[in-house]
């Protein structure tokens, strides 16, 4: 975490490499920071972008003593996160749907400053959220077919509040507590919810099955199916989320493609999806991998991945890259620079998809 005053002092890895004279691809070659004795990363150790203090690597370099930084937890500290979810005794992939709140949406402090930076929360927000219980909102519930009567993007977030308060809760009780529809919206984001922390137990419980953490975190039997569907498709997820950071962090590296933390998205609520955007100087706008069909590149930067399709994008454009489903990032970054490699159509075989299924 970045101890309360210290925000001026926060090094990235790009300002580590500056400090040393040397360029960002040779230090990530090279890690340095690895070296015994080298003072320890400030951001939390499953953090994508490490964080130093310069008064501390400065010192290291200097060959001087390196100064201790503050043990004591303080209300401004910034957590990462990871630091926040632990906080609230969550997994990281729930705190995305909690940072969305607006008391902690207001609050957010990107690390450095920036579009690039790194969102990090001050620790008295983090645990106003954890204390803070959603009151019962007015109007009693809403009727099938009106409008909801909170934005849509505070709609999780507050049915997570719910669901922390009693495990049990209806998706009538949730309808009219917050005031929004009971069908698709209630029904629907309980089961997200619930499923994600089915999600969230067997990664903590690898031997156990969907059906034993349903009934470990008691959500009633009605509403296992549901959830279990939303736990699998979400354990896929996780599953193919490290290689495609792995692919995304080798092509920013290289050069030829932005920094950034993978998305991934279903949709149709089935296969997986994600896109890589790519510098302005490369010869598609983004990267984009398909669960049924590998890499293509993406005619829009915008909106790489386009409408849910039961066939392979084709058309101008697009070439599908690579081997297989996960071809090595290095087999990837070669077909990409080489307009004579890749074909119009994917050539993953129907038994490749049917082993990443398996696989995930």
């Amino acid at each position: 975490m970045i101890r309360a005053g210290r925000l001026k002092y926060v090094q990235t890895m790009s300002d580590l490499a500056d400090a040393l004279g040397k360029k960002l691809v040779t230090v990530r070659n090279q890690k340095p920071y690895a070296a015994e004795g080298h003072p320890a990363p400030i951001s939390s150790p499953s953090a994508r972008n490490q964080l130093w203090d310069a008064e501390q690597t400065k010192a290291y370099y200097a060959g001087k003593p390196i100064p201790e930084l503050p043990q004591v937890d303080d209300e401004e500290d910034l957590l990462d996160r990871h630091e926040a979810a632990e906080l609230l005794g969550i997994a990281p992939v729930t705190w995305n749907t909690y940072k969305k709140d607006p008391d902690l949406t207001t609050g957010v402090v990107l690390v450095p400053a920036g579009p690039k930076g790194t969102e990090h929360w001050p620790r008295r927000l983090v645990l106003a959220y954890k204390n803070n219980r959603p009151g019962r909102g007015a109007g009693g519930g809403r009727r099938e077919g009106s409008g909801d009567m909170i934005p849509r993007d505070q709609i999780l977030p507050r049915i997570a509040k719910l669901l922390d308060a009693d495990p049990t809760v209806t998706v009538e009780a949730v309808s009219d507590t917050l005031g929004i529809t009971k069908f698709p919206t209630a029904q629907s984001g309980l089961a997200t919810l619930r499923g994600r922390r089915i999600a969230d137990l067997i990664e903590t419980q690898p031997d156990l099955d969907p059906k034993e953490a349903a009934i470990q975190l008691g959500y009633p039997t009605t509403t296992h199916r549901g959830a279990i569907l939303v736990a699998e498709r979400e354990l896929r997820a996780r599953s193919a989320q490290p290689y495609l950071q792995h692919t995304a962090d080798f092509l920013a590296a290289a050069g030829i493609a932005q920094q950034a933390q993978v998305e991934m998205r279903q949709p149709d609520g089935e296969h997986l999806a994600a896109a890589v955007p790519l510098d302005t100087d490369q010869p598609a706008p983004a990267l984009v991998w398909d669960s049924r069909f590998g890499w293509r590149t993406a005619t829009s930067r915008r909106h790489p991945i386009g409408k849910s399709t039961d066939t392979a994008p084709e058309g101008e454009g697009i070439r599908y890259l690579g081997t297989g489903l996960k071809p090595d990032p290095e087999e990837l970054l070669a077909a990409l620079r080489d307009q004579r490699r890749g074909t119009k159509r994917p050539k993953v075989t129907a038994d490749e998809h049917c082993d990443l299924d398996v696989a995930e």
